[in-house]
């Protein structure tokens, strides 16, 4: 159906511009460029809804000359993808010597030599050619991408997107070809947001392919002390179990994170005093660190299956087995960690909500307290407006009456406040009294 509409708005834009030029008009020129540019709008709106894997297929199936014309409609942003889908044949018609290249820092790959990490730049398809690669890193990788790179190696490379659609028991299984597949969530604690990031991992024939769609720090640390460390990895599984191993210690330092946090909130809840909008403050502090406890304890669980899921399917040589025995007893003591935190986090939460509450009981006593004080004042206001109070005042100038009416309504008042606060004193001196016995 696309073609047919590309066919058809190229078809259109050649019989017009022939018609414009046969016929003799005043300002030719202008129609024939409105005219021109109507269909051009038309054919641009119509490829920037179509995937890159559609454009592909009408180049091929275009003539060679509106293949050409179609391919001069392409925005530049979209055109290196775009190459990946057509023939070398119709890519040499439609861009010269050009090749379909990688964005920069997307694909990565990583040869052993001499026990260290060697990193491989991958620009282009040529790159690929004569590398042994231990490790290939994709970030952010286009499906067109990920296809010529699995086909060049003869699988399959997924999307770790998808990793969020697959059923749990799905994330971890062994292909029929030998091949290896791990989905895996990875935490990233970025600038106070918390999540988790799914990557996707592939041992194929020895070489390990992780795929990601956001850059981690985990991946970074990797990357250093592999390249530094001389024998820190021998083959893939060794770089799968370092990545695994190092978010668990990102993990750790994010739980460090958390204790000065919840240290800091601590002992700002325990104060004496607190406002409510330090309370609002608070429980926005907790509750931001009640998530990130979250990711963290989901994330280790995550890890902690994935390398039950290696030991079980016996891939793993004796030191490897060792390495993820130590990695599991690191899991075991942050869910620990984790555990603990959720209860600190809880009390801090009450009692943050615990002094909210005083605040309101504080704001309610006082509204009482007025409300006592002035309902004997409101009574005598209720005499003073009968006219009964005008006949026993009969004689006596009404603003004296008036004046000695204020005043007693005042003084009544101020007897009723003092009482109430004598009444307080005693109620909190026998409260202490109560503490001191108690405590004897």
């Amino acid at each position: 159906m696309s073609i047919e509409k590309v066919q058809d708005l190229l078809h259109k834009q050649k019989l017009v511009e022939g018609m414009v030029h046969s016929q003799q008009m005043p300002r030719q020129s202008v129609v024939e460029a409105l005219v021109h540019r109507q269909h051009l709008a038309e054919l641009e709106n119509l490829m920037a809804k179509l995937p890159t894997g559609e454009i592909g297929g009408i180049l091929e199936a275009l003539p060679l000359e509106d293949a050409r014309l179609l391919w001069k409609r392409i925005p530049d942003e979209r055109e290196g993808d775009i190459l990946w889908e057509v023939s070398d044949a119709l890519r040499e018609q439609l861009a010269g010597i050009r090749e379909p290249n990688f964005l920069e820092r997307q694909i990565n790959a990583f040869e052993l030599v001499d026990g260290r990490l060697r990193q491989v730049a991958i620009s282009g398809r040529k790159d690929l050619e004569g590398i042994k690669p231990l490790w290939i890193d994709f970030l952010a990788a286009s499906q067109t991408e990920r296809a010529y790179v699995g086909e060049h190696f003869g699988m399959v490379l997924p999307d770790p997107g998808d990793a969020v659609d697959l059923e749990v028991s799905s994330r971890f299984h062994i292909e029929e070809s030998e091949d290896v597949y791990l989905h895996s969530n990875f935490l990233l604690d970025s600038e106070g947001n918390a999540r988790s990031v799914p990557v996707a991992f592939v041992i194929h024939r020895g070489i390990l392919f992780t795929l990601r769609n956001e850059e981690l720090p985990v991946f970074r640390l990797q990357r250093r002390r592999a390249r530094t460390r001389t024998g820190y990895v021998r083959d893939s599984f060794d770089l799968l179990l370092d990545l695994y191993g190092a978010d668990v210690e990102y993990s750790a330092d994010s739980l460090e994170d958390i204790y000065k946090t919840l240290s800091r909130v601590g002992r700002q809840v325990l104060s004496e005093q607190m406002s409510d909008q330090e309370a609002a403050a608070v429980l926005a502090d907790i509750a931001e660190e009640e998530n990130l406890n979250g990711q963290i304890r989901g994330n280790i669980l995550d890890t902690q299956r994935a390398l039950a899921f290696l030991m079980q399917s016996k891939l793993l040589g004796d030191e490897q087995i060792k390495d993820t025995k130590q990695i599991l007893r690191n899991i075991e003591s942050l869910n620990s960690h984790t555990a603990f935190l959720f209860d600190k986090i809880n009390f801090l939460m009450d009692a943050t909500i615990g002094f909210i509450n005083i605040n309101q009981n504080r704001r309610v006593n006082q509204l009482t307290v007025w409300g006592v004080v002035f309902m004997p004042i409101n009574i005598l206001a209720g005499i003073g407006g009968m006219s009964e109070f005008s006949m026993m005042t009969q004689g006596i100038p009404w603003p004296v009456a008036y004046c000695g009416f204020a005043i007693s309504a005042a003084l009544v008042g101020w007897a009723t406040f003092r009482a109430l606060k004598h009444f307080d004193k005693r109620r909190s001196k026998a409260t202490v009294k109560a503490r001191q016995l108690a405590g004897a």
